[in-house]
């Protein structure tokens, strides 16, 4: 089994999208028994009295644009002990990063940037400030895509 968490500032739209596309593809793939993916937050701010917020409606929207469902998700945030339970912690920029870091203790290893799977630096802009729902789409699929093609090298598919 391989254990993947998506992590994101506050779980309601690059890192759930993540989370959903990459179901979807290894649903597609006949795959999905040899996963668990998940995804969480770095912050609390869509955690309210222990009960995060569900997906925000327009990242909803999109993956439903690519017939993808995300029904019943909320956010829930990253814990110290998730590196140890997960093979990989995938950040979707460089601040989320250095919050994973700080939460788990851990610098590196199992921590990275989704888009350094497809060999790009930057990082995927929230589009909870920038509004490109389908660009943070697009994003999240050439880094999963990235990643399964890491995993096929990497002889763990």
């Amino acid at each position: 089994m391989i254990k993947i968490l998506f992590v994101c500032h506050g779980n309601i739209c690059r890192s759930p999208m993540a989370e959903f596309i990459l179901k979807d593809m290894v649903e597609k793939q006949g795959i999905a028994d040899r996963f668990e993916i998940a995804s969480a937050a770095t912050s609390t701010e869509e955690i309210w009295n222990g009960v995060g917020n569900l997906v925000y409606p327009p990242a909803r929207e999109e993956l439903a644009r690519h017939g993808i469902g995300c029904d019943g998700k909320r956010a829930v945030q990253l814990k110290k002990g998730d590196y140890d339970y997960y093979d990989y912690l995938i950040g979707m920029d460089a601040m989320n990063i250095k919050n994973m870091e700080r939460i788990t203790g851990h610098h590196g290893g199992k921590i990275r940037m989704l888009l350094e799977y497809a060999g790009i630096s930057r990082g995927i802009r929230d589009p909870w400030y920038s509004g490109a729902f389908d660009e943070t789409y697009r994003d999240v699929v050439t880094g999963c895509k990235a990643f399964l093609k890491y995993l096929a090298k990497e002889g763990k598919l």
